[in-house]
């Protein structure tokens, strides 16, 4: 049987949805809550090497909006990337999900519907 982690935070709109697609199709899941369990330093470094930082790392999110340019400016490696991950984990595309070795990153129905019909 699939072990499928699913991360994110509970009272995002795309965590809902994806959490409402997996419950729809009957698909047991791992619901990994960044608020209350956080994120390790040994996790993101992980899923830096099978996606890259760039892909982790929610520019678009109320968080990143959220610094300051010079804090924003900083982020130019993923050293630096996942310290602020780690500290601000609003900030990560959500949702990243593992299932099977590979990390599928950001709710894409067509994708989800490929990998578990």
């Amino acid at each position: 049987m699939r072990t499928i982690t699913i991360y994110g935070i509970p009272n995002c709109d795309t965590i809902k949805k994806t959490l409402q697609w997996f419950k729809l199709k009957n698909i047991t899941i791992i619901f990994h809550d960044y608020k209350k369990d956080g994120i390790s330093k040994e996790k993101l470094t992980a899923w830096c090497k099978l996606t890259g930082w760039e892909i982790l790392l929610n520019k678009k999110s109320a968080t990143w909006r959220g610094l300051s340019p010079e804090e924003q400016s900083n982020i130019t490696s993923q050293a630096a990337a996942i310290q602020l991950m780690k500290t601000q984990n609003s900030i990560i595309k959500r949702p990243v999900i593992e299932v099977d070795g590979k990390l599928l990153v950001g709710f894409d129905e067509e994708i989800l519907n490929n990998l578990f019909g």
